[in-house]
């Protein structure tokens, strides 16, 4: 009987000791200067993080994933180290393991250097080393005791804010609503110059969170045509600019890669109507280009802008009447970017087919030449310097005389 009370209260009083693991299982300690990742920032992307043995700071990166597919990705990070000055950190990057159109892949290959400022305004690009496994890791040393790090170059809603805050009283200008997001944020057409110009061109960034350049290449080319200088005079004398921004706000305001919050990809599904329910901003997108066209204002050209690891012109061959004066189009306008910006990279084989995309739906169901433009987001074959917001800024301007070219062959 005493033997068994024994028992019982070391049973009982062992339920509030402290626990002590096995040596193996007890967690790593931060043997580094890092004080804390913070992901409360605009646009952070949701990730947690651990120390390894040897100090490295195993960042690890959530998915997400598409409605009723096994796609799934995690390309985005964007978060704020606070850490020691001075301090020299290895970060790990981890679950880069994507699955895109159904197949197995991995973005660490194309993981060849991130962007880090010490104020979130000024950035700079830095090399990272690809590791067996799919893993990539960076080292920096902390200039201060705060550094953010990027996949590439953010370009946050309050970027886009103040952009359409200070162009909303030109004349030249007419921002409208279209609609809303999954989250009510609202869908901006951005329209500069006349609608009763002789052609109309239009773009569309940001309909994958992560993918930055878009938006810098809209705002380069929107600045540019409101220059006010002959030249601009002389661009929207011949063409009219239509833009939407940022296609995917609430992705990009949540740190997702590639989906909407409802867990479909903006740039698919385009060979059929838009679902209002799963995707808002491509039904009301849909809903804007149906109008345009009722109105006798279809456009004349249309570009969706992405960043990939390779950057290309994405050219689609659907079964389409006058398929040949399409792609003589394309060649045309290939010619010109390569004439006028630094694009080098070239354009998709003669096999190509994307069915689904806007560059494909937006032809096969509209007419409207479309065309789909992949950016590197590591390097910028054509300047030989790396990927920033300037450069792809200088892109945007370039291509307001692509445009006047390229409409310049074309009967109204």
């Amino acid at each position: 009987m005493k033997g068994n009370m024994l028992k019982n209260l070391t049973l009982f009083v062992g339920m509030f000791l402290p626990l002590t693991l096995p040596a193996a299982d007890k967690p790593a300690e931060n043997k580094t200067g890092l004080e804390f990742i913070d992901t409360s920032i605009e646009n952070a992307s949701p990730l947690w993080y651990e120390f390894a043995a040897d100090g490295t700071v195993v960042v690890n990166l959530l998915y997400d994933h598409e409605r009723n597919s096994p796609n799934r990705a995690a390309g985005h990070f964007h978060f704020l180290l606070h850490a020691k000055p001075g301090s020299k950190l290895t970060l790990e990057f981890k679950n880069l393991d994507n699955v895109w159109n159904g197949r197995p892949g991995s973005v660490a290959k194309e993981l060849k250097a991130v962007s880090i400022s010490e104020n979130g305004r000024d950035w700079k690009v830095v090399p990272t080393e690809i590791l067996p496994g799919n893993r990539v890791r960076l080292a920096v040393e902390m200039p201060g005791p705060r550094l953010y790090v990027a996949r590439i170059e953010p370009y946050r809603l309050s970027d886009l804010d103040r952009l359409l805050a200070t162009i909303r009283k030109n004349p030249l200008v007419e921002i409208t609503s279209i609609g809303k997001t999954v989250q009510d944020r609202e869908l901006e057409i951005i329209r500069v110059g006349n609608e009763s110009a002789p052609h109309r061109a239009f773009i569309r960034a940001r309909a994958h969170p992560w993918e930055t350049g878009g938006n810098w290449v809209a705002e380069g080319l929107i600045r540019r045509l409101l220059k006010g200088d002959a030249d601009a005079k002389k661009f929207l004398q011949r063409y009219c600019l239509y833009v939407m921004p940022m296609a995917n706000k609430d992705g990009v305001a949540r740190g997702g890669t590639r989906f909407n919050l409802q867990g479909k990809d903006l740039n698919r599904n385009w060979d059929k109507p838009a679902d209002p329910q799963f995707a808002p901003e491509n039904a009301a997108l849909e809903k804007w280009l149906e109008k345009m066209v009722a109105a006798g204002r279809r456009p004349d050209l249309a570009m969706e802008l992405h960043n990939d690891g390779s950057g290309m012109l994405h050219i689609s061959r659907p079964a389409v009447p006058q398929l040949e004066q399409y792609l003589e189009r394309m060649a045309r306008l290939e010619k010109l970017l390569r004439q006028h910006t630094w694009f080098t990279e070239g354009c998709t084989k003669a096999t190509f087919r994307n069915p689904g995309s806007l560059g494909d739906g937006w032809l096969e169901r509209f007419g409207v030449n479309a065309v789909i433009l992949e950016f590197n987001c590591n390097r910028i074959a054509g300047l030989d310097d790396f990927a920033t917001g300037r450069n792809w800024q200088t892109f945007g301007e370039k291509l307001a005389t692509v445009f006047y070219e390229y409409f310049g062959a074309e009967k109204p």
